[in-house]
């Protein structure tokens, strides 16, 4: 009870959207590496967030933050991430052409943006 006679209501971890993978040994956390190099879990606080950073076709699992951080402390992964602004660029994967039917032309073909030019070198 606090002070003013009420019970407050229990805290209930929050429950975080976790990438993983499946494979022949069953469904797996991806974990990943910060800038300097320390292992450590990605976690997102909504489905949105996720596919912004990781994809519409990531898989994903619910987990309460105690059960992320029981899974991967014993992987060397003791930090977790959550909704991480800075992500790499996925890399560009042509589209596949879908079937045409005879006689209709072919799709317009895209193309990966162009990499930016590297700066001047300054002078003085």
């Amino acid at each position: 009870m606090d002070s003013t006679g009420h019970t407050p209501a229990p805290q209930h971890p929050r429950r975080l959207y976790v990438p993983v993978r499946h494979g022949r040994s069953g469904t797996r956390l991806r974990l990943f590496r910060t800038p300097l190099g320390t292992r450590t879990a990605v976690a997102f606080t909504s489905q949105a967030a996720l596919r912004r950073a990781l994809g519409a076709e990531q898989e994903w699992v619910r987990l309460g933050e105690p059960a992320l951080r029981a899974l991967t402390a014993p992987l060397g992964a003791d930090r977790i991430t959550v909704d991480p602004l800075l992500t790499a660029r996925r890399p560009y994967a042509p589209p596949v052409p879908e079937p045409q039917a005879e006689g209709e032309p072919p799709p317009p073909r895209r193309t990966p943006p162009p990499a930016p030019a590297p700066p001047e070198p300054a002078t003085r």
